[in-house]
Protein backbone atom coordinates (compact mmCIF):
# COMPACT_ATOMS: atom_id res chain seq x y z
CA UNK A 1 0.00 0.00 0.00
CA UNK A 2 1.21 3.52 -0.84
CA UNK A 3 1.80 5.61 2.31
CA UNK A 4 -1.47 7.35 3.13
CA UNK A 5 -1.23 10.36 5.42
CA UNK A 6 -1.51 14.14 5.26
CA UNK A 7 -0.10 15.54 1.97
CA UNK A 8 0.54 12.07 0.50
CA UNK A 9 0.19 12.07 -3.29
CA UNK A 10 -0.64 9.20 -5.63
CA UNK A 11 -0.74 9.26 -9.45
CA UNK A 12 -2.46 6.84 -11.79
CA UNK A 13 -2.36 6.91 -15.60
CA UNK A 14 -5.20 5.51 -17.68
CA UNK A 15 -7.20 5.76 -20.90
CA UNK A 16 -10.63 4.63 -22.08
CA UNK A 17 -11.56 3.01 -25.39
CA UNK A 18 -14.78 3.43 -27.35
CA UNK A 19 -15.69 -0.11 -26.21
CA UNK A 20 -15.42 1.13 -22.59
CA UNK A 21 -17.79 4.01 -23.40
CA UNK A 22 -20.26 1.64 -25.08
CA UNK A 23 -20.14 -0.74 -22.09
CA UNK A 24 -20.76 2.17 -19.70
CA UNK A 25 -23.72 3.29 -21.84
CA UNK A 26 -25.16 -0.25 -21.73
CA UNK A 27 -24.77 -0.59 -17.97
CA UNK A 28 -26.14 2.88 -17.10
CA UNK A 29 -28.65 3.32 -19.89
CA UNK A 30 -27.07 6.68 -20.80
CA UNK A 31 -27.10 6.32 -24.58
CA UNK A 32 -26.79 10.05 -25.31
CA UNK A 33 -25.52 10.22 -28.90
CA UNK A 34 -22.92 12.76 -27.74
CA UNK A 35 -21.00 9.73 -26.44
CA UNK A 36 -21.84 7.16 -29.11
CA UNK A 37 -22.52 8.79 -32.49
CA UNK A 38 -19.62 10.52 -34.28
CA UNK A 39 -21.96 12.23 -36.78
CA UNK A 40 -24.11 13.67 -33.99
CA UNK A 41 -21.07 14.71 -31.93
CA UNK A 42 -19.54 16.46 -34.97
CA UNK A 43 -22.41 18.97 -34.75
CA UNK A 44 -21.56 19.87 -31.13
CA UNK A 45 -18.88 22.23 -29.77
CA UNK A 46 -16.74 19.15 -29.03
CA UNK A 47 -16.67 18.03 -32.71
CA UNK A 48 -16.30 14.35 -31.71
CA UNK A 49 -17.79 11.96 -29.14
CA UNK A 50 -16.86 12.60 -25.52
CA UNK A 51 -16.57 10.17 -22.63
CA UNK A 52 -19.38 10.19 -20.06
CA UNK A 53 -18.23 12.41 -17.19
CA UNK A 54 -19.13 9.73 -14.66
CA UNK A 55 -17.10 7.12 -16.55
CA UNK A 56 -14.05 9.37 -16.28
CA UNK A 57 -14.74 10.06 -12.61
CA UNK A 58 -15.10 6.31 -12.06
CA UNK A 59 -11.30 6.14 -11.99
CA UNK A 60 -11.50 7.80 -8.55
CA UNK A 61 -13.34 4.85 -6.99
CA UNK A 62 -11.05 2.37 -8.74
CA UNK A 63 -7.90 3.96 -7.33
CA UNK A 64 -9.24 4.79 -3.87
CA UNK A 65 -10.67 1.29 -3.50
CA UNK A 66 -7.72 -0.70 -4.82
CA UNK A 67 -4.50 1.38 -4.73
CA UNK A 68 -4.61 4.50 -2.50
CA UNK A 69 -5.24 3.73 0.32
CA UNK A 70 -6.57 0.49 -1.17
CA UNK A 71 -8.69 -2.49 -0.20
CA UNK A 72 -11.05 -1.85 2.68
CA UNK A 73 -11.70 1.78 1.77
CA UNK A 74 -15.25 3.00 2.30
CA UNK A 75 -16.31 5.86 0.04
CA UNK A 76 -18.36 8.37 2.06
CA UNK A 77 -18.63 11.34 -0.31
CA UNK A 78 -17.32 12.74 -3.60
CA UNK A 79 -17.75 16.21 -5.09
CA UNK A 80 -17.19 16.62 -8.82
CA UNK A 81 -16.65 19.42 -11.30
CA UNK A 82 -16.46 18.57 -15.00
CA UNK A 83 -14.23 21.26 -16.49
CA UNK A 84 -13.26 19.92 -19.91
CA UNK A 85 -14.36 17.04 -22.12
CA UNK A 86 -12.53 13.72 -22.12
CA UNK A 87 -12.01 11.66 -25.26
CA UNK A 88 -11.39 7.99 -26.03
CA UNK A 89 -7.88 6.74 -26.72
CA UNK A 90 -6.34 9.71 -24.87
CA UNK A 91 -3.91 9.38 -22.01
CA UNK A 92 -4.98 10.85 -18.67
CA UNK A 93 -3.45 11.06 -15.22
CA UNK A 94 -5.49 10.97 -12.03
CA UNK A 95 -3.81 12.78 -9.13
CA UNK A 96 -4.82 12.17 -5.52
CA UNK A 97 -3.62 14.35 -2.63
CA UNK A 98 -4.56 13.79 1.02
CA UNK A 99 -5.70 17.22 2.28
CA UNK A 100 -6.92 16.30 5.76
CA UNK A 101 -7.15 13.31 8.07
CA UNK A 102 -9.11 12.38 11.18
CA UNK A 103 -7.25 9.39 12.64
CA UNK A 104 -9.81 8.96 15.45
CA UNK A 105 -12.57 8.33 12.92
CA UNK A 106 -10.21 6.76 10.35
CA UNK A 107 -11.39 9.27 7.73
CA UNK A 108 -9.62 11.49 5.22
CA UNK A 109 -10.41 14.08 2.57
CA UNK A 110 -8.58 13.56 -0.69
CA UNK A 111 -8.30 16.04 -3.55
CA UNK A 112 -9.11 14.19 -6.79
CA UNK A 113 -8.11 15.48 -10.23
CA UNK A 114 -7.95 14.13 -13.75
CA UNK A 115 -5.47 15.81 -16.08
CA UNK A 116 -4.99 15.35 -19.80
CA UNK A 117 -1.52 13.76 -19.89
CA UNK A 118 -0.64 15.61 -23.10
CA UNK A 119 -1.69 19.13 -22.14
CA UNK A 120 -1.70 18.94 -18.35
CA UNK A 121 -5.13 20.61 -18.32
CA UNK A 122 -7.54 19.51 -15.59
CA UNK A 123 -10.67 17.84 -16.98
CA UNK A 124 -12.35 16.78 -13.73
CA UNK A 125 -11.77 17.71 -10.10
CA UNK A 126 -13.32 17.22 -6.71
CA UNK A 127 -12.81 16.05 -3.15
CA UNK A 128 -13.39 12.53 -1.86
CA UNK A 129 -14.13 11.65 1.75
CA UNK A 130 -13.35 8.10 2.75
CA UNK A 131 -12.82 5.81 5.70
CA UNK A 132 -9.93 3.36 5.99
CA UNK A 133 -8.25 1.66 8.95
CA UNK A 134 -4.80 2.78 7.68
CA UNK A 135 -5.48 6.54 7.86
CA UNK A 136 -2.79 8.27 9.91
CA UNK A 137 -1.92 11.84 10.78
Amino acid sequence: MTPFGLNAVHRHTFRFSQADVEAFARVTGDDNPLHLDADFAAQTPFKRPIIHGMLGAGIFTKVLGTEFPGYGSVYLKQTLEFLRPMFVDTDYEAVFTVVSTNPEKHTAEVSTEIRDAGTGKVTTKGVATLMHKGIVE
